[in-house]
């Protein structure tokens, strides 16, 4: 077994499950920054990363040593896929445990740490207004598959000014709005998928366009899930020509 040596912390996605910070599939090996009391690096179900931590970048949670908030989600946004580190640092702030400026002081600390430059794109692109793992996958899927950016949690109007929901995503330009549903968001309620039904067709009344995702389809088809948004911006585009004609 790994002995971890003097100052060593809970660290990465270890970390991040005592935060309370949104992760992307399991937590996967025990991972601990600081210096190895044996000598070795890891092993048996332990992750050791072996740099010093500034004071600041400590605390502890539940009476356990561990990287603040901020030094976490920077060494996930470093160290993991783009994706992860987006839906730590959307989860980060939304619930409020740490801010952008926090994040940025974190990384000016080292700005040459490899996977910094990733890192600072993380924070960049973060946002509160995804309010959740699924929403925020889907915002860093738009943007590779070359999207504009949405607007998040709008609510939508009908024309007698009376409001019809909050959307996930809407491109005001196209009047297109996409909604991301999870597993579980109708099978435990069937009476709320009928209510979706009935609010999609007041959108769609309302000149909008309406387009919704699963889990499985934005993970795995991505490239479909943005074609189906494309189309909805050129069928909107049509219906602006002829009303205008």
């Amino acid at each position: 077994m790994v002995q971890a040596g003097r100052g060593a912390v809970l660290s990465h996605r270890s970390a991040a499950v005592l935060h309370g910070i949104d992760l992307i599939g399991s937590v996967g090996d025990v991972t601990i920054t600081g210096r190895p009391a044996t000598g070795r690096k890891g092993g048996d179900g332990v992750h050791l990363y072996t740099t010093l931590l500034p004071p600041g970048h400590v605390t502890a949670k539940f009476g356990v040593p561990v990287t603040t908030v901020a030094r976490t989600v920077i060494d996930l946004a470093r160290t993991a896929t783009f994706a992860d580190g987006v839906v730590a640092a959307d989860s980060a702030i939304r619930k409020r445990l740490t801010s952008k400026s926090q994040l940025r002081a974190v990384l000016a600390t080292s700005p040459r740490r490899r996977g910094m430059a990733q890192a600072a794109r993380v924070v960049d692109f973060a946002t509160g207004m995804s309010e959740s793992a699924l929403e925020s996958i889907a915002r860093v899927s738009f943007d590779h598959e070359g999207l504009p950016a949405p607007e998040l949690q709008i609510w939508i109007p009908a024309a007698t000014g009376e409001v019809i929901g909050r959307v996930d995503f809407y491109w005001r330009k196209y009047r297109t709005i996409a909604e991301v549903d999870g597993a579980l968001k109708y099978d435990d309620d069937p009476g709320r998928a009928r209510a979706q039904l009935r609010r999609d067709k007041r959108l769609r009344e309302a000149g909008y366009e309406v387009v919704h995702f699963t889990w499985h389809e934005i993970t795995t088809r991505p490239a479909e899930a943005a074609a189906s948004i494309k189309a909805a911006f050129r069928a909107a585009a049509q219906k602006a020509r002829t009303t205008a004609a």
